[in-house]
């Protein structure tokens, strides 16, 4: 029986395109096409012999590490690199269809009354500004406003809630309506055992300070730091700008603390002549 040794050919190695690092593998080589003919699978070469048939070029890249293998790549598949390009959205596209959403606003038993002569004044804004649904809950005691398909404003549902909240807490209509109008006004609340724990006529006296002879001192802290104060029992509800009720809240709980009106005056004078001079 005599054994034929075939050797690998140069022209039938491939020429790799692309290189790719596998950590910690090997190199492997596909065995020749002519042993596979022969069926010589027994006594094919090694991979010792193999590699001296290998170009020149190829074998120094191999030198430079054993992480380094040679893969075909398909050159009609497209880059993975590269960004996908997708085209611009039509003009209709980009109008957000609003979903139809309902808020429901509870109302104290003592604002119904009130709620129900104000009624005109206050859903006609919400149906005009801001093309909401609006109906009164007898029952349940709130009012409840819905989006429609005619509302175009993404946030008029949380202004008219905003809105109607205002009014339940006890501000006028037409200071209520201000939400509406501008988007930098923001509803603050507390409590006076927030700021002190008080008891008995310690906490009607700290209630007597804020309001003042005849709302005298509400009515100064408001002029001075254009908001809105609402004394209901132990809660504050103020009304207005951010800067503003910081500085309306600093005057009341210098109040509560129990600083006397002269100096809460004195520093409400001072912040008012400093807010004057940023206007100009």
């Amino acid at each position: 029986m005599v054994v034929v040794h075939t050797q690998p050919s140069t022209s039938e190695v491939k020429h790799k395109k692309n290189r790719r690092k596998i950590a910690k593998k090997p190199a492997r080589i596909a065995p020749a096409e002519g042993a596979e003919e022969h069926g010589m699978d027994e006594t094919s070469p090694s991979a010792g012999e193999q590699s001296e048939d290998v170009p020149s070029q190829q074998q120094e890249g191999w030198d430079e590490g054993d992480d380094e293998v040679m893969i075909d790549t398909d050159p009609s598949a497209p880059s993975q690199s590269a960004a996908p390009a997708f085209p611009p959205l039509p003009a209709s596209a980009q109008r957000s269809t609003l979903k139809s959403e309902i808020r429901r606003i509870p109302i104290p038993p003592h604002r119904i009354t009130p709620l129900k002569k104000d009624w005109v004044n206050i859903f006609s804004p919400l149906t005009e500004m801001l093309q909401l649904q609006v109906r009164m809950n007898v029952q349940r005691k709130s009012v409840e406003i819905r989006t429609s398909k005619h509302t175009k404003d993404v946030g008029a549902i949380q202004k008219g809630a905003d809105f109607v909240k205002a009014y339940a807490l006890g501000f006028d209509v037409n200071d209520s309506i201000a939400l509406l109008r501008l988007d930098d006004l923001y509803l603050d609340s507390f409590e006076i055992k927030d700021v002190k724990t008080l008891h008995g006529d310690h906490l009607s006296r700290a209630i007597g300070r804020i309001a003042g002879q005849d709302g005298k001192t509400k009515f100064t802290i408001e002029n001075a730091s254009r908001t809105r104060i609402v004394l209901a029992d132990t809660k504050i509800h103020i009304l207005g700008s951010f800067q503003n009720i910081k500085i309306a809240r600093d005057a009341i709980v210098s109040l509560i603390l129990g600083s006397p009106p002269g100096k809460v005056y004195a520093g409400l004078r001072t912040v008012s002549a400093r807010m004057r001079q940023r206007a100009l």
